[in-house]
């Protein structure tokens, strides 16, 4: 019999030295899946971020179980334990405080170690937020970039603010409610005001609420606003235009080569002929 035949129909019931990375609620905790539940109850120990958060998924289902702490504080520490334990026969789930391990998480690590190791990781899909903002969003689906947290260092943040504000895909992005006005007016600086995008503040909770249309409208929303819960933010596309000057970059380009010591004048002259203009044009731009 194929092999492949044999791996595409495993048992519902956790098998020996396997990890299961369980995908839980983002909020509702009636998201969870029956084979989530069963995988968290019949393991050997269930890894989690918080062990609190945890406790009360499973006392919400009646489920008791070993629980340790997993998370970016100590895993180089517990990823070891935890490669014993399964190489011992034990079975183990990993899980996060909200959506899937792995994302954003040392979940990612975990998997990364056993997988050099041969030692089998399935996954128990389950809710992402990443995904439940992009599909309610409106925004093109199809292909997309997933940011998650953005760089807190400057330069490293830039970076990929420039990168997104020249992609055609849409971008998803985490952010925390307390950083979200500074992250709305990056973004107002670097893609424009009239970019498309949705803000998910609180996804599948009581509260969940959608902020969009473009960033201008986002930016007056959030204002005067003490922001609260878990944000995801889902930004469209740039439109390619043919012959279109970019003169978010070009003004970032003028402003690096400054800074590194070029004269305005030396610096204009530069990017002039780089990008095809009048020395005059870039002067207009700034």
């Amino acid at each position: 019999m194929n092999n492949n035949f044999l791996l595409s129909h495993r048992k519902e019931e956790p098998e020996n030295g396997t990890l299961y990375m369980v995908g839980t609620p983002i909020g509702n905790l009636n998201d969870i899946s029956k084979r989530a539940l069963n995988i968290l109850k019949h393991v050997s120990l269930v890894a989690c971020e918080d062990t609190r958060q945890t406790k009360k998924l499973m006392n919400k289902f009646n489920i008791s179980n070993k629980l340790i702490s997993f998370n970016k504080n100590n895993s180089s520490t517990k990823i070891p334990r935890i490669i014993k334990d399964l190489k011992e026969g034990n079975s183990i789930a990993i899980v996060s405080d909200a959506g899937m391990p792995g994302i954003c998480d040392p979940g990612e690590d975990m998997a990364r170690s056993l997988k050099s190791q041969g030692i089998d990781v399935i996954c128990i899909p389950g809710a992402c937020a990443a995904i439940t903002a992009l599909v309610s969003s409106g925004l093109p689906s199809s292909s997309f970039i997933f940011e998650g947290f953005l760089p807190k260092k400057q330069i490293d943040r830039e970076k990929i603010l420039l990168e997104i504000s020249k992609n055609e895909k849409t971008t998803i992005i985490y952010e925390s409610p307390k950083r979200l006005k500074k992250l709305l007016m990056q973004l107002f600086e670097f893609c424009g005001g009239d970019r498309e995008i949705i803000v998910a503040r609180e996804l599948t909770k009581k509260f969940e609420e959608h902020v969009g249309n473009n960033i201008n409208d986002v930016i007056e929303f959030f204002r005067d606003k003490d922001i609260i819960g878990e944000i995801t933010i889902v930004l469209k596309g740039t439109i390619k235009k043919d012959l279109k000057i970019d003169k978010l970059t070009i003004k970032k380009d003028l402003n690096d080569l400054i800074n590194a010591g070029l004269s305005l004048s030396a610096a204009s002259k530069y990017l002039a002929k780089k990008n095809g203009l009048k020395k005059s044009e870039i002067y207009n731009m700034i």
